[in-house]
């Protein structure tokens, strides 16, 4: 993975390489922003340029001054996910022994071949296509205390090629407090030449005295003209197309090639959220009841992604009141629902919803019986939207 690969975080980038030319090489830093912008594949094109033995120092055609050679044996072993000094943390999830799994809390080595295929089709990747990779979809995923011990025992051996080694921790707010406490000490001080790189989707839970133990370095969403120039370069569109591609995509890469391959995996959340606002508004209760307890069997990580996805339809839908396409951000089946539903979220009952839908998302956090949490919502619901 090399930094030109990466949409539109060229700042980034720079910034990261000049400091490894001066030698002001962080020994943590926590990689953070929505999803989409490019922060796992900037971490491993960041490993990649630590350990590759042939950096250049020129500028590039996209201003970007230096770059991993690609081609050296380090490099090699890079572009397969195979070098020995990077090493790699991810959720995993909790399996159950009486059924002949071998070990309770796994750790991330175990799944090391799924994780390379996976993230060298899409680097960037999400939790819900990991955790689907694995056949956890309906887990939430999590890191666990047996991954503390085996990257203390991998860091306690020397370096397989004598220079940088690298941990890679995908969504450390996925820990639990056991193994964050654990990890503490070695990311505060990690052995020389080690550096952590946390890849963090939500800042705010991770541990915060693993979040005061590594430089921050803020991702923002992809700007809209590189997202339309590389679906340009990358898919041969045309400029039209591209840039509406790229307003509706909200600075996420990943949603935006969604969109090019008509493959949006938006759709089935749409759908929920439709069926969820015309039953509510007929207050069809059997039918309510049957739709909660369908959604209930999805698994955490897909009803935390769609709770979320309908506080954003609940925005848009009040935004799109105001007659000001420009600051609406759907694709065209979204704006098709919201156009006829926009009128029933006002300045009443906005933020009620959103409440009611923040208050679920926690529940189901908290592991909170989903099938009440759903049932709940919907009855919150009916009484929302007839406020207007």
């Amino acid at each position: 993975m090399l930094f030109t690969d990466i949409i539109g975080q060229e700042a980034i980038a720079e910034r990261l390489i000049q400091g490894v030319q001066e030698g002001r090489i962080p020994h943590a830093m926590l990689f953070s922003g929505p999803a989409g912008t490019g922060k796992l594949p900037m971490a491993v094109a960041y490993a990649q340029y630590l350990v590759c033995s042939g950096k250049s120092g020129g500028l590039f055609d996209e201003g970007i001054a230096g770059e991993a050679c690609g081609s050296c044996p380090a490099c090699v072993k890079m572009n397969k996910l195979v070098h020995p000094d990077v090493h790699f943390i991810y959720p995993t999830y909790k399996r159950d022994p009486s059924r002949g799994d071998k070990d309770t809390y796994p750790v991330s080595d175990e799944y090391i071949s799924e994780w390379r295929e996976t993230f060298l089709q899409n680097p960037y990747l999400e939790l819900g296509e990991w955790l689907k990779t694995i056949g956890a979809e309906k887990q939430k995923g999590e890191i666990y205390v047996a991954q503390a011990n085996e990257i203390i025992r991998k860091l306690s051996l020397r370096s397989s090629e004598g220079g940088y080694r690298v941990v890679i921790l995908w969504l450390p707010e996925k820990m639990n407090d056991t193994c964050a406490n654990k990890l503490l000490k070695l990311i505060e001080e990690p052995p020389s030449e080690t550096v952590f790189l946390l890849v963090s989707d939500d800042t705010e839970n991770v541990l915060p005295t693993i979040r005061s133990r590594a430089q921050l370095v803020a991702f923002h969403p992809v700007r809209e003209e590189a997202i339309r120039q590389a679906l340009q370069q990358r898919f041969g569109i045309d400029e039209q197309q591209a840039a509406q591609i790229a307003h509706t995509s909200e600075g996420n890469w990943r949603k935006a090639v969604a969109n090019v391959n008509q493959n949006d995996d938006t759709q089935p959340l749409l759908d929920a959220f439709i069926q969820l606002m015309r039953l509510s508004y007929g207050r069809r209760l059997k039918e309510l009841k049957e739709w909660s307890d369908d959604v209930a069997s999805w698994g955490r990580t897909p009803q935390r992604q769609f709770l979320l996805y309908c506080q954003r339809m609940i925005r848009e839908s009040f935004i799109c009141n105001f007659r000001s396409p420009e600051l609406n951000y759907m694709n065209t089946a979204e704006s098709a629902f919201t156009q006829r539903f926009a009128p029933f979220v006002n300045e009443r009952n906005v933020e009620g919803l959103d409440k009611v839908l923040e208050e679920a998302g926690r529940d189901i956090e908290g592991n909170v019986n989903a099938k009440m949490v759903f049932f709940d919502l919907c009855l919150k619901m009916i009484m929302l939207l007839k406020q207007n």
